[in-house]
């Protein structure tokens, strides 16, 4: 499977709640420039930070990456 577009995923899913960039990096208790990087494509994502965006975004890693599946690739 391919996740190279995953911080574009993750970018759709932020603006969709509504977060700033600063606000939804808080919320994941990460800093604001990694997240930039990440979304951008700029950077890989480690399991860690990963983890920390899925849970801002309340849901588990699994069902997360289902959804990038499902309608991201």
């Amino acid at each position: 499977m391919q996740y190279s577009n995953l911080g574009q995923f993750i970018k759709n899913k932020r603006l969709e709640k509504g977060l700033s960039l600063n606000k939804f990096a808080t919320e994941a208790e990460i800093d604001p420039a990694i997240l930039c990087r990440i979304e951008n494509l700029k950077q890989s994502i480690k399991i860690e930070i990963l983890e920390k965006i899925v849970n801002a975004f309340d849901t588990k890693l699994s069902e997360f990456l289902r959804e990038y599946e499902n309608n991201f690739i």
